[in-house]
C-alpha cells in the first residue's frame, strides 16, 4: 500500500516516524520525506505483512495528522526518481526539491535538517516547529 500525505509541521512528521518505529510488526518498504515552503510531503510504501485492519488504522492515524496529498507533476517525478533508485542528492540537484529522507524511517535526518535550517535562518518557521 502506498500512502501520500501532506503534513504541516516537522513535529507531525516525527510523530509518524515514531509510530512506525514503535510498531515494529508493520514493515515499511520505504518512507520519503520532502520539505516544501508550506509544509511536508510524506510518502510511505508498506511492505507485505500488514493486515487490512493495520492499513485502516494507519490511514486513520495519518488522517489525524495531515491530509491526503494530491501530487503535482514535479513531486510525482521526484518520487518516481527516488523509487527507481536515484540518490536523494541527485534528485535534489536535478529537480530543485528538498528531499530530507528516503528509505528506512529515521528521525535523525529530519531533526538534522530542521536544526540546520533554523540555525541558518535565525528563527523557527511554523513548518519546522
Amino acid at each position: 500500500m502506498d500512502y501520500l500525505y501532506y503534513l504541516g509541521t516537522a513535529s507531525l512528521v516525527l510523530r509518524v516516524v515514531q509510530h512506525l518505529r514503535r510498531t515494529t510488526s508493520l514493515p515499511v518498504e520505504f518512507m520519503t520525506v520532502v520539505h516544501q515552503l508550506n509544509g511536508w510531503v510524506l510518502r510511505i510504501k508498506t511492505a507485505p505483512g500488514w493486515t487490512q485492519q493495520d492499513l485502516d488504522n494507519f490511514r486513520a492515524f495519518l488522517g489525524e495528522l495531515g491530509i491526503p496529498y494530491q501530487v503535482d507533476t514535479r513531486v510525482s517525478t521526484v518520487l518516481q526518481a527516488l523509487e527507481s533508485g536515484q540518490s536523494p542528492v541527485e534528485v535534489m540537484s536535478q529537480y530543485q526539491v528538498a528531499v530530507i529522507a528516503h528509505g528506512t524511517p529515521d528521525m535523525t535526518e529530519i531533526e538534522a535538517f530542521r536544526q540546520q535550517f533554523i540555525q541558518g535562518l535565525g528563527y523557527c518557521p511554523e513548518t519546522l516547529a
